[in-house]
This record gives structure tokens, sequence and C-alpha cells, in this order.
């Protein structure tokens, strides 16, 4: 005894997965194109960073020559990090605008 088969759920579960690529397709596109500025929290170091985490710009606002290598190397670390974060949160809320009609898997 075979099973039937329902047309109509495979025809609706086939335009979701396609729904659900072309909302990639987009995510990914914007996550590329979306850029944060983030700063140092002494100033001197300013960072460009998109969602997917390429850094775009780096900058250095204030003098270098009378600050010291190891001054210099935590400015650029925090902007580093603040620059992570920044990714991070742009991605989060990309997803939530492009996704946030489908819920996560790990959700329950």
């Amino acid at each position: 005894m075979g099973r039937e088969i329902d047309e109509a759920w495979v025809e609706e579960a086939i335009e979701r997965y396609r729904r659900i690529e072309a909302l990639q397709a987009e995510f990914e596109r914007a996550v590329r194109r979306a850029e944060v500025t983030v700063r140092s929290p002494d100033g001197l170091v300013e960072l460009v960073v998109t969602a997917d985490g390429t850094i775009s710009d780096l900058r250095f606002l204030g003098s270098l020559q009378v600050r010291g290598g190891a001054e210099v190397a935590r400015s650029v670390l925090s902007a580093l990090s603040a620059g992570e974060d920044a990714a991070r949160w742009a991605r989060e809320k990309l997803r939530t605008e492009v996704f946030g009609e489908y819920r996560r898997l790990t959700e329950a």
C-alpha cells in the first residue's frame, strides 16, 4: 500500500525553500555592504568594518609621535575589538531585518 503524495504541501515546501534561498542571498549582499565606524576609547584609532567582519579602513586621528608603541598597539587592539563587536551587532540586526518572519531552528 503506497502513500499518497500531498502535491500542494510539496509545492509549498519548494516555494518556501526558494524564498529562504533568496533571503540568504539578500542577507549575504547586505553584510558585505553594511559598514560600521568605531573608535578606540582614547580616540586615536578609527576603524570602519563591514558586517561580515572585513576591515575596510583604519585611520589614526591623532599624532603618533607623542605616543609609545605599546600605547598605539593598545589603541589599535581596542578599535579591532570594538570593530568585532560592531560587526556582530550589524550582522544580527540585518539577520533580524531579513529573516524576521522565520523562526531559528534553535528556538523551541
